[in-house]
């Protein structure tokens, strides 16, 4: 198994890694809408942290040797469902057909009180 690091995505703020590979498949741990540099959440709205969640997966994906074409399947946790359609204008921007597998649910909380969070799992070769 293979870890992913890269300064391109939030660090871990606890007990776990950005990503592991094995067998071929890239697990990233969920990502939210912080800055890797400052730590800091960006953003207040839907549209705005879902961008900044999109960059950072697309850090990690980069540090695996791929794009979001080899994402395979999503898990996104929303703070409101009532933001669903806005989430998935944005959501809609990184992937292209065929779309990844993917579960959408509505959460009590995320870390940090943030609205969104997204965990993918991607091909690697």
């Amino acid at each position: 198994m293979n870890v992913i690091q890269t300064n391109q995505a939030p660090a871990a703020i606890g007990p776990y890694a950005q990503g592991r590979i094995v067998n071929g498949l890239l697990f990233a741990s969920g990502q939210v809408p912080l800055d890797p540099s400052t730590g800091e959440v960006v953003g207040t709205t839907i549209e705005e942290q879902t961008k900044q969640v999109l960059k950072n997966i697309e850090g990690i994906l980069h540090a695996a040797g791929v794009d979001f074409s080899a994402v395979v399947k999503t898990t996104c946790f929303l703070q409101n469902m009532a933001d669903f359609t806005t989430f998935n204008e944005v959501y809609a921007t990184a992937f292209t057909e065929p779309y990844p597998a993917r579960s959408a649910v509505e959460v009590a909380r995320l870390p940090k009180e943030v609205l969104v969070e997204i965990e993918v799992i991607a091909k690697v070769e």
